[in-house]
């Protein structure tokens, strides 16, 4: 896996992501600390508050921010989204009101969500080769985990050391050495496609996504994901606290586990996806999900969180991480930056969901209870993925085309038939084919 770290621009890129991720991961724990400074017990309808602004802003703002970053250089636009960042962290410790930290909050999330979806679709033009860009999407799915179990860890020595205001200058050298080795590197610029106004670049990542088959099923999938891992990241401390008693190390480690669980899957998955399709996989990963939120319905006993929440991590990290191979194989090159600015838009609107439905149901009729209810969800959700992404799906579909004029170069080759031209290729949704062949 490592050896796509070779590539001197994807290893500059990848340094950039997880040191981007550590700063972001000390200010999410900065960011606790300060709503508790200025709430005090309403600290947690403070975070409430800002997890919310964070997914509107994921949702609503990454198709708009890729429609402009398509016409845009890649480098430039990854600096300036690092430098708007790091302007935000440096701002969070002067706050003094509530409503301070939510405008900048949604700042701060708006320009990731403009960040993210650009990052992921340069991987694929970096490193064209499927087998490198599986093992990228691995090590970027293991720079995710082990953000979340070495920011807490770092947080809690620098306190020893530091206030908690000061956290948010690490988050700002994080954006700061984020922008200084993009700017290091030579990304390849976005391809030009046909010009399109602003309302069709916005939707373009969206009509695609809906109109691909396997694209369904991912956000079908997505909804599994986001069940399973609502459950945990809400209600984690709610039950290893509250229900049976332990202190927040134990809640701390549950977390680990399931961080674990995903790391491992993370590592196997290249060398598993060279023999196993990526839907066998998926649908597998989320199986584990449907099972063990069934599971933790009946859960009683710490003995057993830790074997399930490591189960959970391992299904999450089964259908996650494969899902930019699916993005990259549905889209042409000039089309990748919206349709991962639609995966990251609609993948955040099923935790936008998901969250408050577990935050909600674990309030009103308890844990085991809101256990089997996103277990019924994750089930139909992966129901859902089995109709709408078919078993047969291969690359090449033979179609017809009866609305191109005869002397278009897209037709070379066709064979005239009864309305129309038919030819066969490798298909994906663009001006040239708008609906999916039916079989």
């Amino acid at each position: 896996m490592l050896a796509v770290l070779a590539n001197r621009t994807y290893r500059h890129l990848f340094l950039a992501q997880v040191i981007a991720l550590i700063g972001t991961g000390l200010a999410t724990v900065a960011l606790g600390l300060l709503a508790y400074d200025l709430a005090g017990a309403n600290a947690g309808a403070v975070l409430g508050t800002a997890l919310a602004i964070k997914m509107i802003a994921y949702v609503g703002v990454a198709p708009v921010a890729a429609a402009f970053a398509e016409r845009l250089p890649r480098r430039t636009t990854l600096v300036s989204l690092d430098l708007v960042r790091a302007a935000v962290a440096l701002l969070l410790p002067f706050v003094s009101e509530i409503w301070q930290v939510y405008v900048l909050i949604f700042v701060l999330q708006s320009a990731s969500a403009g960040f993210t979806p650009t990052f992921q679709a340069t991987i694929p033009d970096v490193l064209p080769d499927e087998r490198d860009y599986t093992r990228a999407l691995s090590l970027s799915r293991l720079a995710y985990d082990l953000e979340s179990l070495v920011s807490p860890m770092l947080a809690a020595a620098l306190l020893t050391l530091i206030s908690f205001h000061s956290l948010f200058a690490g988050t700002v050298v994080g954006f700061l050495a984020s922008a200084a080795l993009v700017v290091s590197v030579v990304l390849p610029s976005p391809q030009a496609g046909e010009k399109r106004g602003i309302y069709n670049r916005t939707t373009r990542g969206i009509r695609i996504y809906l109109a691909t088959p396997r694209l369904r099923g991912l956000l079908a999938l997505n909804l599994a994901v986001a069940a399973a891992s609502a459950m945990v990241i809400v209600n984690t401390v709610v039950l290893v606290q509250a229900v049976l008693g332990l202190d927040q190390s134990a809640a701390a480690l549950a977390l680990a586990a399931f961080g674990g669980g995903s790391m491992v899957a993370a590592l196997v998955l290249p060398r598993l996806l060279e023999t196993v399709p990526d839907r066998t996989a998926m649908l597998a990963g989320a199986g584990v999900l449907v099972a063990g939120l069934l599971v933790g319905s009946a859960l009683h006993s710490y003995a057993f969180v830790l074997p399930l929440w490591f189960l959970l991590g391992l299904g999450y990290s089964l259908v996650q991480t494969p899902s930019g191979r699916l993005l990259r194989r549905s889209s042409r090159p000039e089309d990748r930056p919206s349709l991962f600015a639609a995966q990251f838009a609609l993948s955040h609107a099923c935790w936008l969901i998901t969250y408050p439905l577990a935050g909600w149901l674990g309030a009103s009729i308890g844990l085991p209870g809101t256990s089997a209810m996103l277990a019924l969800l994750a089930g139909f959700a992966v129901l859902a993925a089995l109709r709408l992404w078919p078993a047969r799906d291969p690359d090449e579909l033979e179609h017809v085309h009866g609305a191109l004029a005869e002397d278009d170069p897209h037709l070379a080759g066709a064979v005239p038939v009864a309305g129309g031209h038919r030819h066969s290729h490798v298909f994906v949704i663009d001006r040239h084919h708008t609906e999916w062949p039916h079989p």
